[in-house]
């Protein structure tokens, strides 16, 4: 699956997302709104990690799904 797939279907997908990366709230993934770079960021800001490894969780996400 592809970010672009991800992005269109996000409304289904925020329950995997969710599980993925349990600290993020209602309120994250509304703003991130399937908007790649903005959930890197509310990654980043939750697990307090560099953008690098946010983008590689990301990444590995995408993947799997």
């Amino acid at each position: 699956m592809n970010w672009d797939t991800i992005k269109g279907n996000w409304s289904q997908m925020t329950g995997k997302v969710k599980e993925e990366w349990g600290d993020l709230t209602d309120d994250d993934l509304t703003e991130a709104a399937g908007e790649r770079d903005q959930l890197v960021g509310k990654i980043q800001a939750r697990y307090g990690v560099a953008k690098d490894e946010a983008e590689r969780q990301v990444d590995s996400f995408v993947a799997k799904h």
